[in-house]
């Protein structure tokens, strides 16, 4: 598995070219990105000079975020397709294979009419993608206090999940598999051993503080290894499936940290040793 990093929890970050450089001196071998990031770097280096700078730096693109937002009106969502394109033609030029979306659980509209809309815009974004072979990541959302946020319930396990992306029926779709929504939906080590390693798109680690599971928010969560959640265990479900993708670090805060993003990137480090067991 690939040890990596999204601008979560680091508090101000340089552009996308020197925040290549600043992980690979921290040791981390992917970082995730804004597809429209990739496209400003490419116009601005070229794609061989950006291929260039990822292989010496031995740094790859992690995943980019699905630019068009599907959860709100038909208007709003047509109208982030073409941005899409861009995304896919920017990532794939630099062989980035992973594009990822999350998935609140509930929602404001009701909960049927949203599955059949949402389900056919999954599916538009995911053959808009194929095309470009880029996977899309569905990740499910667990914190408590979240599933009861908006009027009706939607999906927040991974089992549900899975169930939704049968039904998106594109190939190319699968999980983004965040630790702190395993461990806030009550998962096990042996959940992510039922798991096949190709339905997992992405991977996000973290760590949760030691209040009472039901407690826990999605925004004030703690760098690996400083919390209550199993990380060498979820790590090693994922090794003992064949996981070999990026674990991409994630940590949403109520305030953006104060410290120098190189403080917080050793910190980082030192976070990933304390959990990291596998090659």
């Amino acid at each position: 598995m690939i040890k990596g990093l999204t601008r979560a929890g680091l508090g101000q970050t340089p552009p996308l070219p020197e925040f290549v450089s600043l992980a690979s001196r921290y040791g981390f071998g992917a970082v995730d990105a804004g597809g429209s990031e990739l496209e400003a770097w490419i116009d601005a280096a070229g794609t061989e000079g950006v291929r260039q700078v990822l292989k010496e730096q031995d740094v790859i693109i992690g995943s980019i975020g699905l630019s068009p937002e599907w959860r709100q009106s038909e208007e709003v969502f047509r109208a982030g397709l073409p941005r899409l394109v861009k995304d896919a033609e920017a990532a794939a030029k630099l062989g980035v294979t992973r594009c990822c979306t999350y998935v609140l659980p509930s929602t404001d509209y009701p909960s049927a009419h949203f599955m059949a809309v949402a389900t056919r815009r999954m599916r538009t974004c995911a053959e808009m993608l194929g095309a470009y072979g880029i996977r899309l990541g569905l990740e499910f959302v667990g914190p408590h206090h979240l599933r009861t946020r908006w009027k009706h319930p939607f999906i927040w396990t991974p089992e549900e999940t899975l169930d939704w992306i049968d039904a998106i029926g594109c190939s190319n779709v699968g999980l983004l598999y965040d630790a702190y929504h395993w461990y806030t939906t009550g998962g096990t080590i042996d959940d992510i051993r039922k798991l096949r390693a190709d339905q997992i798109v992405h991977v996000h680690i973290n760590d949760a503080k030691d209040v009472p599971v039901s407690e826990v928010l999605d925004n004030d969560r703690v760098y690996p290894g400083e919390g209550v959640i199993d990380l060498a265990a979820f790590l090693q479900g994922l090794q003992e499936i064949g996981y070999r993708g990026v674990v991409a670090q994630e940590i949403l805060t109520p305030q953006p940290p104060a410290e120098p993003a190189e403080e917080l990137l050793a910190r980082s480090r030192e976070g990933f040793v304390k959990v990291w067991r596998c090659s």
